[in-house]
């Protein structure tokens, strides 16, 4: 879900990319639970099927984690990918919701497919993605395979990329959730995995969706607050942490109470009925000091081509010449890079 912030982001504090490669040269830390759902939620077939072998193993997430990554690679970003671990314990009451989201939209797909509804069942099927354990291992595999870094976080993911990002690490980190921003990344890379024509939802609409990077810094300058009013801002909104957030409130006028009295304790004081399934401290606490671990040497490597064909064809049976012929692309991609910017500056 992720924090709902879009109101509140000024013009001035965003960046949209016209073209991946203006981007090229930057080390990205990527969000990849954020970007494996969106990979499962966007490549389906018509009927909101998701991509399977003859094993009936979904393969959504690696199709679209292969070619989205070497799409990136040839545009000269170098990606590192974030993993969730544990989630926190006051993450229950979103886990909670989001399963029982899941299972009303498995009842409405059973009987949208008794209808016939393609439309419907398209819908639903999107909303009843679920990332298990051997899909997860299995993008960690392709990923190390294709000479791509990835990183274990100890548990939000978001806030190891956004750590990475402040130490110096990545220059940005990219998911589609503004909670990056929160744990203190000091740019947000938003669309870099979903960018392209998308289709609206229930009508016969494509729009086309470009990667944007949003700024901090120029965020909290525009709107003059701090990161811990920012913070404050997102709690009275919702967060993963209090999905609901305060009933009534959204970004504007979350930022006009915290804009008025100061901090989210003293606007609390003012809203004697707000409710939290967590204390809002301990919330805040979190986003100001997240579980984070210390990054080793992160290292690009040239692809083992022989692994990849042995993952994705002969384990995954994807095409043999499609996937032969992105390696292709993908190594082409890194000679240019290293030719461009030096051997040690793509391996490494």
């Amino acid at each position: 879900m992720g924090v709902d912030l879009k109101d509140l982001i000024p013009e001035k504090a965003v960046r949209q990319i016209n073209d991946l490669r203006e981007l090229s040269g930057k080390i990205i830390a990527i969000d990849a639970y954020n970007a494996l759902y969106q990979f499962l939620a966007a490549i389906r077939q018509p009927d909101g099927t998701p991509l399977m072998d003859s094993k009936g193993r979904v393969t959504s997430h690696l199709s679209g984690l292969f070619y989205r990554t070497i799409n990136l690679v040839e545009a000269g970003i170098k990606p590192v990918y974030v993993f969730d671990g544990k989630p926190p314990e006051i993450k229950a009451a979103e886990i909670a919701r989001r399963s029982m989201a899941k299972q009303k939209a498995e009842e409405r797909l059973r009987i949208a497919r008794e209808k016939g509804d393609e439309e419907e069942m398209r819908k639903y099927a999107q909303a009843t993605s679920r990332l298990s354990n051997d899909m997860v291992e299995s993008s960690k595999k392709l990923l190390s395979y294709m000479g791509i870094p990835w990183v274990q976080a100890p548990s939000e993911g978001e806030a190891q990329a956004a750590y990475m990002a402040m130490k110096g690490i990545a220059w940005a980190t990219a998911s589609q959730d503004y909670d990056s921003l929160l744990f203190g990344s000091p740019r947000l890379v938003r669309n870099l995995t979903v960018s392209g024509k998308r289709k609206l939802p229930g009508k016969e609409i494509y729009v086309e969706i470009k990667p944007e990077v949003i700024d901090l810094n120029l965020l909290m300058k525009t709107l003059e607050i701090t990161r811990e009013q920012l913070i404050d801002i997102a709690i009275l909104v919702g967060t993963d942490f209090n999905p609901d957030g305060v009933e009534g409130i959204g970004p504007k006028k979350a930022y006009s109470l915290v804009k008025s009295y100061g901090s989210i304790d003293r606007v609390l004081k003012v809203l004697p009925g707000a409710r939290f399934p967590v204390d809002p401290m301990e919330i805040k606490k979190f986003f100001l000091n997240p579980p984070i671990s210390e990054v080793p040497r992160i290292e690009w490597k040239a692809p083992d081509r022989e692994k990849v064909i042995e993952l994705l064809v002969e384990e995954y049976e994807f095409s043999r010449e499609r996937v032969e012929n992105n390696l292709e692309r993908l190594s082409k991609a890194i000679s240019r890079a290293s030719a461009a910017r030096g051997l040690d500056k793509w391996f490494g």
